[in-house]
C-alpha cells in the first residue's frame, strides 16, 4: 500500500481518537457535550455504532484532505502551526458538512451557548490538526 494512504488513515484514526477524547472529556470542564458520534446516529437513524464508524471515517478522509489537498498547498514550514491552521480548516470543513446535513436530515439539538460551543469545537479540532501533522509530517 501506497505511504501516504497508509500514513492518512492511521493518522485519521489517531488524531480522531485524540479528538475524541477531548469531547469525552469536554462537559467535566464546562464545555457543552460534543458527540458527533450521537448527532450522526440521529440524524441518520442508524445506530451508535454506526455512528462512531462515521465518526472516525470523516476523520479519516479529513487526514486524506490533509494529505492530498492541505499539505501540498500550505507552505507553512512549523509543523505545530501547520496542525493549528489545518485544525482551524477541519471545523471549517466539519461545520460546513453539518449544515449540508442538516438540509437533508433532521439534526438534533445542540447542547450549550454557541460560542462554547465553537470554543470546544476549535479544541478538538485543533488537537486533531496538530495529531495529523504531527503523524504524517510536512
Amino acid at each position: 500500500m501506497n505511504k501516504t494512504i497508509s500514513k492518512s488513515v492511521f493518522a485519521g484514526i489517531i488524531a480522531t481518537a485524540a479528538m475524541t477524547i477531548i469531547m469525552l472529556m469536554a462537559p467535566n470542564i464546562g464545555m457543552p457535550e460534543m458527540a458527533p458520534w450521537k448527532i450522526l446516529s440521529s440524524a441518520l437513524i442508524v445506530s451508535v455504532v454506526e455512528g462512531w464508524i462515521l465518526h472516525f471515517a470523516m476523520g479519516i478522509l479529513l487526514a486524506f484532505g490533509y494529505s492530498y489537498v492541505f499539505a501540498p498547498s500550505v507552505n507553512i514550514q512549523n509543523t505545530w502551526i501547520k496542525g493549528v491552521v489545518f485544525g482551524i480548516a477541519a471545523v471549517v470543513v466539519a461545520q460546513i458538512g453539518m449544515k449540508l446535513m442538516g438540509m437533508v436530515f433532521e439534526m438534533p439539538p445542540m447542547d450549550g451557548s454557541i460560542p462554547m460551543r465553537l470554543i470546544a469545537m476549535l479544541i478538538g479540532h485543533i488537537v486533531f490538526g496538530i495529531v495529523t501533522v504531527k503523524i504524517i509530517g510536512k
